[in-house]
């Protein structure tokens, strides 16, 4: 049996246990946004946009970078709503295929290690329209102003893309990720779209990485399949070397109507993570799409405990209705509010602009 009964002021879910005593369990947390005076990042953006807090001639300094039209764009200030455009990115060498950069973890050494977003033109199906998109890494030693690209570091099966697909922009694929750290710094764990065939792998799927593997990642990555496992990829010796594939991995959040056979489509992507400090929670917002187009259905939210155990995740209700891509939650705490870290008060945004606090409760 379950009853909810208020203790001090908080909702409770109470279940009747051994001998019929009840057992309080804490409800899930819950998200309220409330309107606030708009903030812009200054352009913008087609992919969710990492920040990074540093400590520049003695004083806290925000880094934040936008991307658009397949390039990055590095701001700076000392607020969220304080920002300066520097200008874009410099990569040596410049990856092939665009650079959506959508997560940053900085080291306790200051280098900082970005994840990105690419698009492979869909030669293989003869399609000048669509892409096939994958996952690449860089580093940076000075702020995030030049990257060094440590290459594509995760992608799609072979073979699983579609090249009948009905869907605007992808042929298949992974990308639209987010990234965070585990908190005892041994796996960097990866949450990314995937877009492939069949239609049962469809939706956000979550891999992982030794944190030891940053600076050589191409092909360490390993991928959740279900349970306690975690999949890696498969090298294959060549005349040049290593090659490596990657299984497809079981969707946290399946596409329940896929993206590939019709307009219609009922899939989660795009998912946003944060930790949340006063919840003690890891947080995911999720953008909902209804149509091959990727039309918005609403923006979503979900929570766990760990980031070890992907089934902890909660199911996804949803935040608001409609609503733009890349929704993201940014924390405002002067020298520690970012991307990946909020407290109970943050500024939700979507697609680079903001009119909304979200407030957290328990």
């Amino acid at each position: 049996m379950i009853h909810t009964i208020r203790l001090l002021g908080v909702a409770w879910l109470a279940s009747v246990g051994l001998h019929g005593q009840a057992v309080p369990v804490e409800r899930e947390p819950t998200a309220t946004l409330v309107p606030a005076a708009p903030v812009r990042f200054g352009v913008d953006a087609d992919s969710n946009s990492p920040s990074v807090w540093e400590l520049v001639n003695g004083r806290d300094a925000l880094f934040l970078f936008t991307s658009v039209n397949g390039w990055a764009t590095r701001h700076a200030g000392t607020a969220v709503s304080t920002l300066v455009g520097l200008g874009p990115v410099d990569f040596a060498p410049a990856p092939q295929h665009g650079v959506w950069i959508e997560a940053i973890v900085p080291d306790v050494d200051g280098t900082w290690y970005g994840y990105y977003h690419n698009e492979l033109p869909a030669e293989i199906c003869d399609s000048s329209t669509r892409v096939l998109p994958r996952i690449g890494a860089a580093r940076s030693s000075d702020f995030g102003e030049t990257w060094e690209d440590l290459g594509v570091v995760f992608e799609a099966p072979p073979d699983s893309h579609d090249c009948g697909t009905t869907n605007r922009y992808f042929i298949g694929g992974v990308g639209d990720l987010s990234v965070m750290l585990g908190p005892d710094r041994k796996y960097l764990y990866m949450y990314f779209s995937q877009y492939g065939r069949p239609a049962t792998i469809q939706g956000v799927a979550v891999a992982r990485m030794p944190w030891s593997a940053r600076d050589r990642p191409r092909g360490r990555l390993a991928v959740w399949s279900g349970r306690s496992t975690w999949m890696p990829a498969r090298y294959t010796r060549t005349s040049e070397g290593y090659t490596y594939t990657y299984p497809a991995g079981m969707p946290i959040y399946r596409a329940t109507d896929e993206w590939h056979d019709g307009q219609r489509v009922d899939a989660f992507w795009g998912p946003s993570v944060h930790w949340n400090t006063y919840l003690k929670q890891y947080v995911m917002l999720l953008n909902h799409a209804i149509d091959n187009e990727f039309r918005q259905e609403g923006i979503y939210i979900a929570f766990s405990e760990s980031l070890a155990d992907p089934s902890g995740w909660s199911t996804p209700r949803r935040l608001i209705a409609g609503g733009t891509w890349y929704p993201q939650v940014m924390g405002i705490e002067v020298g520690v509010g970012t991307d990946r870290i909020a407290g109970e008060l943050a500024r939700f945004f979507m697609g680079g602009r903001s009119q909304y606090f979200i407030q957290f409760a328990q």
